[in-house]
């Protein structure tokens, strides 16, 4: 009896994780990850004037935050400065924070359950974690447990502030996995906001916010057009929801997630995607900035800062965001993986995901708001609070930093190859280089390919082919 040659099993092939993103994705991401690192930048440089402006002349800061503005009837919008950037710029922030989570749901990085399994787990266990961390600090007697939603919350404007500061280079599947994480971290914020932070409900007030956002619906799928309607709906509809008594925010996120984010007919974009456009600069560029002028202004001093060291509130908040956010965004994305086969791209490493796992701690801006929330009639242990977000998030940022720059010539490679264009079309080389034509093009220009590149081709609609992972891996 002859021997058989054994059979081969069918094999399926691993879906990769951070492979390369399909080139309109890629577009879109570093056309809006442009406008938040700008924000980024104006964010951080706020939130320095805040802290100067707080500790050199404390009277003025605070005069400016109680000045009050707005009419008093018939909804009760004499508000302080202060509540003014909380309740009503933010809500420019979670109106874009809405429409990016709609995006991703219907055109992008979350369209399918297999892509979006792993960034949405990430992003609970990444608020998970800091919650329970801070409920364990804060049990014993002295603690204050409903302050557990202050670490959970990640700020991507911050991180690529910190990134564009510090000059490195991460390449666009870790820039789209922080912004995926960041956005469903945002939904969960919140939500949040919503259920735990809303008090004394006026319902004819909440119905009839309702009904302004059935009627912005409305109009909106009717095809109808003209700011002049909408901002005015929006305005008033915020106003109810203002004074129903549930954070103002959800009706910017609640509008967000109305608009239609995909494409029909000969549209060059769709609906959504042309107003996030014309907001998101005003979120990034004046909204969250001016927010940080009034909310980053805490003292700091000796004794300020050894209370963060030394009181539970803020070392649950410090440890939250350090450890929690970074163990849990890691390990929630490590076994998620582990679980579902995902196989991690060739050319990055585990310890890459770890480094954007601490650099998605930096909680500021919905952090501080929170702060807020928590100790509404303790502004002490709000204050604290918000020097507990700050010194977390600074430590967040320097460990960050430390492990990106230790990969950041590897990452520029990467960079570069992503951006590499020989032919000088447009388009981005790693997408054409299984085209026959665009090979004989560039062989005809007496243009060498670039080393490795045959070993990069993959399908443009696709994340990521396989094959050589080229030098500096």
């Amino acid at each position: 009896m002859t021997d058989q040659p054994p059979v081969q099993e069918p094999t399926t092939r691993r879906r990769q994780f951070l492979g390369r993103l399909s080139l309109p994705e890629r577009t879109f991401i570093t056309d809006a990850l442009r406008t938040e690192t700008v924000g980024g930048v104006l964010l951080l440089a706020a939130a320095v004037i805040a802290l100067i402006w707080a500790n050199v002349w404390p009277h003025a800061y605070q005069s400016m935050l109680d000045y009050t503005v707005g009419p008093s009837a018939p909804l009760h919008l004499d508000l302080s400065l202060a509540s003014w950037a909380k309740d009503g710029l933010l809500t420019i922030f979670f109106f874009v924070a809405g429409i990016e989570l709609k995006r991703e749901f219907v055109a992008g990085e979350l369209r399918t359950p297999s892509a979006a399994l792993l960034p949405v787990v990430a992003a609970v266990c990444g608020v998970a974690l800091p919650a329970i961390l801070f409920a364990l600090v804060n049990s014993g007697s002295g603690g204050h447990p409903g302050g557990w939603a202050i670490p959970t919350a990640t700020d991507i404007a911050f991180a690529l502030g910190v990134l564009a500061v510090v000059g490195s280079h991460l390449p666009s599947a870790l820039r789209a996995f922080l912004l995926t994480l960041a956005v469903v971290d945002d939904l969960i914020a919140i939500l949040i906001i919503a259920v735990f932070y809303s008090s004394g409900i006026k319902f004819w007030a909440l119905g009839l916010a309702f009904a302004g956002l059935v009627l912005f619906w409305f109009l909106h799928r009717r095809g109808v057009h003209g700011w002049y309607l909408f901002v005015p709906l929006a305005v008033v509809t915020w106003a109810l929801m203002h004074e129903s008594g549930i954070h103002a925010t959800v009706a910017g996120v609640a509008m967000g997630l109305m608009l239609r984010c995909h494409r029909e007919g000969d549209e060059q974009h769709s609906p959504g995607e042309h107003i996030e456009h014309l907001a998101r600069p005003l979120s990034a560029g004046l909204a969250v900035p001016v927010f940080a002028l009034f909310s980053a202004g805490v003292a700091v001093s000796g004794p300020a800062l050894r209370e963060v060291f030394t009181q539970a509130t803020p070392i649950g908040i410090v440890v939250g965001l350090l450890v929690g956010k970074s163990v849990g965004i890691f390990g929630g994305t490590w076994l998620t993986a582990r679980f579902t086969r995902a196989e991690l791209n060739p050319r990055l490493k585990w310890a890459d995901l770890v480094a954007v796992s601490v650099l998605a701690g930096i909680g500021f801006t919905v952090s501080l708001l929170i702060s807020e929330l928590a100790f509404p009639d303790d502004p002490a242990l709000a204050e604290r609070a918000k020097t507990a977000v700050l010194v977390g998030s600074l430590l967040c940022a320097t460990i960050a930093t430390v492990l990106l720059k230790l990969r950041n010539r590897h990452y520029r490679a990467l960079c570069e190859e992503e951006d590499r264009d020989l032919d000088g079309d447009g388009i981005p080389d790693v997408y054409q280089q299984d085209d026959p034509v665009w090979r004989a093009r560039v062989s005809g220009a007496a243009r060498p390919l670039p080393d490795g590149a045959a070993g990069e081709v993959g399908d443009a609609g696709s994340p990521g082919g396989r094959g050589r992972t080229g030098p500096g891996r």
